[in-house]
């Protein structure tokens, strides 16, 4: 939905219930309403309509928020908002970003989670987190859970060796096809590798990772979590199972602290000194900057 057209949509819905709200009995349908909850559709609706027309500077005065509240069912169930923003979004970085320019796809994916259509990308604020750690551990294989459209992979694309690898988990393969055609635009598309499946899926990602890509004990250097937050902990420990980690290895985790892994958060403090090192990073949820957030730098020590 365009500026122009979301904000005319809010506009028209506070009329509405402006109009409603002078009525002496406010009815829809047949079904009367509280003036209590038309007054507060009419201000919500009017916060909207101004954000919009100004562009949009308060991520939870837009549209395209809203929206993703209204999709969260839909979400949890399938990790797409189920208004098609995640096709609209490798849409727009093929029409809008340079080819084979990683930094300006980047910049693109930004511009249109911030102007277009909310995303939850790891954002370019803990993206920057991100970028040092990958760059200080220097690893050759990595490991992520949690592809969705492919923005934390091109950032730790960008920043690993030259000879490095990263497998990608993704749980739907909607999402793992938009994530290749912005990384092939990227022009990184040989060094991601993307696996549609989970590590709770009765040892069958488990096993392609094994089987097809080689992974053995000690042979993953880095890790980013960034899926469901409750199988972080689990998913750590299947992991840890197999044997893939090494001294030195390192996982950082997404969203600690907002939508929140506190099972995990607690796990890393039980055995903190002991099995890791972790550095908590203080910061914000995605592309905006009143939800705090953490994340969490961890160094496995064997």
């Amino acid at each position: 939905m365009s500026k122009h057209s979301a904000a005319i949509v809010a506009s028209a819905v506070s009329v509405a219930s402006s109009i409603l709200l002078a009525a002496r009995r406010p009815t829809v349908f047949g079904l009367r309403l509280p003036r209590w909850a038309l007054a507060a559709v009419a201000a919500i609706a009017l916060a909207i309509a101004a954000n919009e027309s100004v562009g949009k500077p308060v991520m939870f005065l837009r549209w395209s928020y809203v929206r993703f509240l209204v999709g969260l069912r839909h979400m949890g169930a399938t990790w797409q908002v189920g208004d098609g923003r995640e096709q609209a979004l490798a849409d727009y970085v093929c029409a809008h970003a340079r080819k084979d320019d990683i930094d300006d796809v980047i910049r693109a994916i930004d511009e249109f989670c911030y102007t277009k259509s909310y995303l939850i990308n790891i954002g370019d604020e803990k993206g920057r987190i991100l970028d040092r750690a990958v760059a200080a551990a220097r690893p050759r294989r990595l490991l992520e859970l949690g592809t969705y459209c492919g923005y934390s992979a091109l950032r730790m694309a960008r920043v690993m060796p030259a000879d490095a690898v990263l497998y990608s988990i993704e749980f739907n393969a909607a999402n793992a096809a938009v994530a290749r055609r912005i990384w092939d635009h990227a022009g990184v598309g040989e060094r991601i590798v993307v696996i549609v499946g989970t590590l709770g899926d009765d040892g069958k990602t488990l096993d392609v990772l094994c089987n097809e890509h080689e992974f053995s004990p000690g042979t993953v250097d880095f890790a980013f979590l960034d899926h469901e937050k409750d199988e972080y902990l689990p998913d750590l420990r299947r992991i840890l199972d197999q044997g893939w980690l090494h001294p030195g290895s390192v996982v950082v985790a997404d969203n600690v602290k907002y939508p929140g892994a506190p099972e995990y958060r607690e796990f890393m403090r039980r055995h903190e000194g002991t099995r890791w090192k972790t550095r908590e990073h203080r910061t914000h949820a995605e592309y905006q900057k009143v939800l705090k957030d953490l994340v969490l730098e961890s160094t496995y020590l064997g």
